[in-house]
């Protein structure tokens, strides 16, 4: 269950979308479904990371946004608690955000930090830098696709070609991709191209 409420939200009946958009509104929207037809299946996702969310349809829909609504509630406190629980600045400056840590390299080490402009510390703070640049990059395409997925192995996991149209996404190959996942339920479909045109962009 994901316990923090997402900001935008899609919900499928079967495979039809029937509302995205804002939580409240799409959960009043899958609310008047099931008081037609209550063996309808819906499920809503997280419009960015793709993760289910759960949410009690029982009683009035008054009911049910009042329970969303605590959740948001508690959710929001539970944020704040963890922000405030940071751990106290050790040496170094403070005013800079500078912190002093030990640092243990070979001799051929702090010769080479030594000769660059600035010195050892300028020099490690570059490398640190650098590497977490392209590590953010690569963080971001594995996100985006895991995102992708998870849409679609719960959505589109039983249809055609979607064990191709998932190596051709995995590759990289967007046209292939789009060529394979045409036969897919409009809805579906549209979503995961969607989705999938986020990671092939991060990538690009």
């Amino acid at each position: 269950m994901n316990t923090t409420p997402p900001s935008q939200v899609i919900a499928f009946a079967g495979a039809h979308r029937i509302a995205s958009g804002q939580l409240a509104l799409v959960a009043l929207k899958a609310k008047e479904l099931l008081d037609r037809n209550d063996a309808a299946t819906v499920l809503i996702f997280d419009d960015i990371t793709s993760v289910q969310v759960e949410i009690d349809f029982r009683g009035s829909a008054e009911q049910v946004l009042q329970r969303l609504s605590l959740n948001e509630t508690h959710a929001a406190q539970t944020a704040k608690a963890a922000s405030s629980d940071e751990a106290p600045r050790g040496p170094g400056r403070p005013k800079l955000g500078v912190i002093g840590r030990e640092v243990t390299l070979l001799p051929r080490h702090w010769d080479w930090l030594n000769q660059q402009p600035g010195g050892a510390s300028v020099a490690l703070r570059k490398l640190v830098e650098d590497a977490r640049r392209h590590g953010e990059e690569r963080d971001q395409i594995r996100l985006a696709q895991e995102y992708a997925y998870r849409f679609m192995s719960a959505m589109a996991g039983d249809l055609v070609n979607f064990e191709e149209a998932t190596r051709a996404f995995f590759a990289g190959d967007q046209a292939r991709f789009a060529e394979l996942s045409e036969p897919w339920q409009i809805d579906i479909r549209d979503h995961a191209r969607k989705l999938a045109a986020r990671a092939f962009a991060t990538e690009a």
